[in-house]
């Protein structure tokens, strides 16, 4: 019986064993393997790529919008501010749009335009640890900095176009209702804390909001008065649903309300916004209808996207809960990426259209090729499956450009 169980037991190591080395074999072979992957041409690289500051926007877009590869680094974040100050000094752009939500979003509106506390309790009020950063509370400080000498009309709006979270979404509806005398009672019970009412069902949590926004509407409360109800519409929606579904009827939300910010800029004057969000939302592609592409789809829209990815990168992301966060390290596969490491670019652009279609590099962004791709997950299978953690499209199908990063480093994000 002793002997039996000796034999199973290698039986069973060496499936193992052969499970491991086939399952390795396959990522090798079909996921990109393990290493830091080829390499475009990198003299026919850097013959077109080109600085930031050197950045193009077609006269003809509207929606200008910049993509992160991760929520967690320095580089990224700072790419903010980057390539908003551009948009501000040269585009007359003057709206900055976050994926973050629409509330904690009005706090940090309100602080730079003279509102009480700090640049980094602004950054606090959007809500989620990606955004407690000093890079933060560099553009927060400067888009206030700005609006102190600009004149009404030219002064910079900081929005959110997500709806994750309702606390200051509520709390703003609520000031404002009082304000123009509605009857709060039933809105009241809406909202226990930071969450929904369980007591009240979808159905029933519809009924309450749309009767308040009709009453907003008949009382000639402000549009961004009337969009908290929306917001807190989409909200409940969201909630309502299997947790499968939530991820697409999310984007779908939030390019509503990217056009529905670029509307108030128009009515405001200034014909572009600025958005930012990770490059799984804002790419013109992808496996479902993600805010970006649904935003390309509309010519009026005239969106225009500048994806990013790394080489290499230390990336600061949770691990077990939001609470606990620790420095991981990845890589792309990326053969742009790894071009811009082997020219010795630290940080670069590259304009896809200016790559003639018919060139090396022209082929290499049209087609199929890893990318680096974090958000606020991560698991220790990563590091066993690293297409878990890369997409596999075109990149000029994804993007109008890109940023690469050589080598990122963690943001540091004050909980």
């Amino acid at each position: 019986m002793k002997k039996r169980k000796r034999h199973f037991k290698i039986r069973y190591m060496v499936f193992s064993f052969l499970g491991v080395a086939l399952l390795a074999a396959l990522v090798f072979t079909y996921f990109g393997g393990f290493g830091t992957g080829d390499t475009a041409n990198v003299e026919e690289f850097a013959q077109y790529v080109q600085p930031v500051e050197n950045l193009f926007i077609p006269e003809d877009k509207r929606i200008i919008a910049l993509g992160e590869a991760t929520h967690g680094n320095v580089e990224f974040q700072q790419l903010k501010l980057d390539v908003f100050r551009q948009m501000v000094e040269q585009y007359d752009v003057r709206a900055f749009a976050l994926e973050g939500d629409y509330g904690g979003c009005e706090q940090v509106n309100q602080y730079i335009h003279g509102g009480e506390g700090t640049a980094q309790e602004a950054a606090a009020a959007i809500g989620f640890a990606i955004y407690r950063t000093d890079e933060m509370a560099e553009l927060i400080s400067y888009m206030r900095a700005y609006n102190e000498s600009a004149s009404e009309g030219e002064k910079l709006r900081f929005y959110g176009f997500d709806m994750q979270r309702i606390s200051y979404t509520f709390q703003s509806l609520m000031k404002d209702c009082t304000a123009l005398n509605i009857d709060t009672a039933s809105l009241q019970k809406l909202v226990e804390g930071d969450q929904l009412n369980g007591t009240y069902n979808f159905s029933a949590q519809t009924e309450i909001l749309t009767q308040v926004k009709n009453e907003l509407e008949n009382s000639g409360a402000s549009n961004e008065t009337i969009h908290y109800v929306t917001m807190l519409l989409q909200y409940c929606e969201l909630q309502s649903i299997p947790e499968q579904d939530a991820g697409a009827l999310r984007d779908e939300f939030m390019a509503e309300n990217v056009q529905w910010i670029l509307q108030q800029e128009q009515q405001n004057g200034h014909d572009r916004i600025f958005i930012n969000g990770h490059n799984s939302h804002v790419a013109k592609w992808g496996s479902y209808d993600s805010m970006g592409k649904i935003l390309s789809k509309d010519a009026e829209n005239g969106y225009y996207v500048i994806g990013t990815d790394f080489y290499k990168t230390r990336c600061n992301m949770p691990t077990g809960s939001p609470q606990k966060r620790s420095d991981q390290v990845f890589y792309s596969h990326d053969p742009l990426a790894k071009a811009a490491k082997l020219a010795g670019f630290d940080i670069c652009w590259l304009d896809f259209a200016n790559v003639p279609e018919n060139s090396e590099l022209g082929r290499q962004i049209m087609d199929y090729t890893y990318m680096g791709t974090l958000g606020e997950n991560y698991s220790p299978m990563m590091r066993l499956l690293p297409p878990s953690y890369r997409i596999f499209q075109p990149p000029a199908v994804l993007y109008d450009s890109m940023i690469f990063v050589t080598e990122t480093t963690p943001t540091n994000p004050q909980m």
